[in-house]
C-alpha cells in the first residue's frame, strides 16, 4: 500500500524523523485520519457459549480464516479477580473461524490457565503461550508454557515446564508471546512485567535452546512486559515493550537496531506481507502517566516508522468499566487489510473495515 507524499507531509511525519522516533518524549501521535469503520459481533460462537477475554488472534495462511484463543468465557487470573480463567475449565481454547465468521474448528481444552500470546506459522501450525498471573490453589500442570499445535489440533511441542517458573532454558515466567521465523526458529517473549521475566528466548525449530537476550528494566535491550512480537520482510524482530511505552527492533541474533515510541504503549503488534505495521494501545491513560496519548490502533510502516492512521478506542480511558484496559491486546489484519482486535476488558473481537 502506497501513500501520497502530500499526505505524509500533511501529517507532519517524514523519513528524516527516525531519530525523533527513538526519543521517549515525542509529541503524542493522536491526530491522524481514521478510514476504518468498526464492526462488532462478526464472529459467531456456538449456542450456549459466550466470549471470554482474549489477547490471542492471528490469521491463517489462507489469508482469510481467523484463529483466536479465548479465556474460557472468563477474564484473566489476577489477584482480586473473581473469575478464574481456564485454570479450572476444559473448554476448547483455540478456535478457528472462516471468512463468514462461523466457527469451524476448536481444540486445546484443559491445557492452559491463561492463553495469552498467539501465532500461526507459515505452515499453519498454531502456537499459544500460557501466562497466568496467579494460579488457584490446587491447580497443577498449567501455566508458563508455549504449546505448538497442528492445524488439526494435535499437540506437537511444548516449551517450558508446566506450572513451574524459572529463568533458565527450560522454564518461563509468564511468557507473553511467541513468533516463528520463516526458517523455523522460535522466539518467545518471556515476561509480563512485575516480578516476571523480561527477555527474548530463541529456540530452533525442534525446540532446542539457542540463545536469549534482555532482562527486566528500561534501558536498551531491557524489557518491562515484552507483550507482543512481529517480524518484518527483512527478518527484523519487533518487540512491543509495553511497560516502557515503546517498540524495540532487533536482528535475529539479539542486536538492537532501533527503538520507536510513535506507536505508543502497544500491547499487540502485527506486520503484514507489505510491511504495514498494526499496533494497538489498550492501556494509555492518566493513571499510567499517559493521559496525553490516546488509546487505539495505529497503522503505519514497518520500513520507515511513519504512522499513517489512528483508530481511537471507543471507551473512556480514565473512567468507567474499561478504564484499566480496553481496545485490543491482540491484533491482526487479513489479506484484504481488514483489522481484527482481540479484547481483554470488553471480552470481544472487533473488526475494522476500511471504507475508503
Amino acid at each position: 500500500m502506497k501513500f501520497p507524499t502530500k499526505l505524509i507531509s500533511a501529517l507532519g511525519i517524514s523519513l528524516a524523523a527516525s531519530l525523533t522516533f527513538a526519543q521517549a518524549n515525542i509529541e503524542p501521535v493522536n491526530e491522524l485520519p481514521n478510514p476504518y469503520q468498526i464492526i462488532t459481533g462478526f464472529f459467531n460462537m456456538p449456542a450456549g457459549r459466550e466470549w471470554g477475554a482474549s489477547s490471542s488472534i492471528d490469521v491463517d495462511p489462507d489469508g482469510k480464516s481467523i484463529w483466536i484463543a479465548e479465556r474460557c468465557e472468563s477474564d484473566s487470573i489476577r489477584a482480586g479477580y473473581p473469575i478464574r480463567g481456564c485454570a479450572e475449565s476444559n473448554l476448547p481454547v483455540v478456535l478457528k473461524f472462516n471468512s463468514d465468521g462461523e466457527m469451524v474448528r476448536s481444540f486445546g481444552g484443559g491445557i492452559f490457565a491463561v492463553p495469552h500470546g498467539f501465532h500461526v506459522d507459515d505452515s499453519g501450525n498454531i502456537w499459544v503461550t500460557d501466562a497466568p498471573f496467579t494460579l488457584p490453589p490446587g491447580t497443577e500442570g498449567k501455566g508458563h508454557i508455549v504449546v505448538k499445535f497442528s492445524p488439526q489440533g494435535d499437540r506437537l511441542l511444548t516449551l517450558g515446564t508446566p506450572g513451574v517458573t524459572g529463568t533458565d532454558e527450560s522454564h518461563f515466567n509468564m511468557p507473553s508471546d511467541v513468533h516463528v521465523a520463516p526458517n523455523g526458529d522460535i522466539f518467545v517473549a518471556d515476561g509480563h512485567g512485575g516480578d516476571s521475566n523480561g527477555r527474548i528466548v530463541k529456540f530452533d525449530s525442534q525446540g532446542n535452546y539457542l540463545m536469549e537476550w534482555g532482562e527486566p528494566g528500561s534501558g536498551p535491550s531491557e524489557f518491562d512486559a515484552p507483550h507482543g512480537l512481529a517480524m518484518d520482510s527483512q527478518g527484523r524482530l519487533f518487540v512491543s515493550d509495553r511497560g516502557n511505552n515503546r517498540i524495540q527492533i532487533f536482528d535475529q541474533q539479539g542486536n538492537l537496531l532501533d527503538t520507536w515510541h510513535q506507536f505508543s504503549r502497544n500491547s499487540g503488534i502485527y506486520i503484514d506481507d507489505n510491511d504495514m505495521l498494526f499496533a494497538v494501545d489498550s492501556e494509555s491513560n492518566e493513571s499510567r502517566g499517559r493521559g496525553d496519548w490516546r488509546r487505539g490502533i495505529r497503522v503505519g510502516s514497518a520500513r520507515t516508522g511513519e504512522v499513517h492512521f489512528f483508530i481511537p478506542d471507543p471507551f473512556d480511558a480514565n473512567n468507567g468499566p474499561y478504564a484499566a484496559s480496553s481496545g485490543g491486546e491482540g491484533i491482526v489484519a487479513d489479506k484484504d487489510g481488514i483489522i481484527y482486535s482481540a479484547e481483554v476488558g470488553p471480552r470481544s473481537i472487533k473488526r475494522y473495515f476500511r471504507f475508503e
